[in-house]
């Protein structure tokens, strides 16, 4: 591929469209932002042993995710606020997702209504903060299962929001308008159901959003082999190696440090990961630690306030491009079959 990069310049250009609040929000980590800051390079600290003599006339992009088949790797991870970026918000995204049939996680604070996500085509699931009284999650649960949600992501790292250092500017939540997020909540975006997260989260709890919501669940926020074979025991799915983007707690290791020693303790259960990845040789890097799929956070939404749909659109079209040449280049003819042995 030649010419320039959409991607190499997407963030600037995001920085330059939004208003600064809102840029501050997608960009920052929690406390002085050691996590956010390191998650990039550590993926970017990874080299590859290729193959030789390998046959990749014809290179495969496709995957399966919890038994559905996808024509990339490649996921938008869930987040909030997608109204403040573009006027659709998740539907554009989900929009752009169906188009490069891409997996779409849907965070339970969203400001697009489920039903015209799941109007879209795209296949997608729903991301869900259980709530300190477990009933007062079932309504927007319900409702989602209803609109075409395929899985049920349970997000296990945050039984409290980690602090951000705003500065002494306005905040996002100052600039604000109604509807950019939790439009799906019965009482509305400010209804204690709303702001309530469990603080007493457990393995039971995986079994009961199982078996209340007859969906496969997949837990997120796993970093430990013995807390993934904890979530798998209980009945998940999948278990998703995620430090929230590094908006939690401050210091936590990378998650590509972590990728690999998940993906063995899981005994051949699906993996999937997010944090940091930027370029198709990051998701190389993911794919041979054992990632089914490799979920993207911040990317898109900057995609999404450059170009809209089309933006995050070019966004996946560039990176499978790229990601076709990388596995070409490795010797490997399919992104579902990346031998762990390429890794250095």
């Amino acid at each position: 591929m030649t010419g320039e990069r959409f991607l190499e310049s997407v963030e600037e250009r995001a920085r330059e469209r939004l208003p600064e609040p809102v840029f501050r929000y997608l960009r920052q980590g929690a406390r002085e932002g050691v996590c956010a800051g390191e998650a990039e390079a550590a993926w970017s600290r990874f080299r590859f042993l290729p193959r030789v003599l390998r046959d990749v006339t014809a290179v495969d992009l496709g995957t399966t995710v919890l038994g559905t088949d996808v024509r990339t790797p490649f996921a938008v991870a869930p987040t909030t606020m997608q109204r403040a970026l573009h006027p659709e918000g998740e539907v554009a995204m989900a929009r752009a997702a169906a188009a490069a049939g891409a997996l779409m996680v849907v965070s339970s604070n969203a400001g697009s209504r489920w039903a015209e996500i799941g109007a879209t085509g795209v296949h997608w699931w729903l991301q869900l903060y259980l709530t300190a009284s477990r009933p007062d999650c079932l309504p927007v649960l319900e409702s989602a299962v209803e609109a075409g949600a395929a899985a049920v992501v349970l997000t296990v790292d945050t039984p409290v929001v980690g602090t951000k250092y705003d500065g002494a500017g306005q905040s996002v939540w100052d600039v604000a308008e109604d509807g950019w997020v939790r439009v799906n909540f019965p009482g509305g975006p400010g209804s204690a159901a709303a702001a309530a997260k469990a603080t007493d989260l457990g393995p039971h709890d995986v079994d009961w959003l199982r078996r209340v919501s007859g969906l496969p669940v997949v837990v997120k926020g796993v970093l430990r082999p013995d807390d993934a074979r904890r979530c798998l025991d209980a009945g998940a799915a999948a278990v998703w190696v995620s430090n929230h983007g590094g908006r939690q707690l401050d210091g936590t290791v990378a998650t590509a440090e972590r990728l690999r020693p998940v993906a063995l303790a899981s005994d051949g259960a699906e993996v999937y990961v997010d944090g940091g990845i930027r370029t198709a040789r990051h998701a190389l890097a993911a794919l041979a630690g054992g990632a089914r799929a490799v979920f993207l956070g911040r990317l898109p939404l900057y995609a999404l306030a450059v170009g809209g749909p089309r933006g995050v659109g070019r966004m996946f079209a560039e990176l499978d491009e790229e990601l076709a040449e990388s596995l070409r280049l490795a010797g490997c003819p399919s992104a579902r079959a990346v031998p762990p042995d390429l890794l250095v």
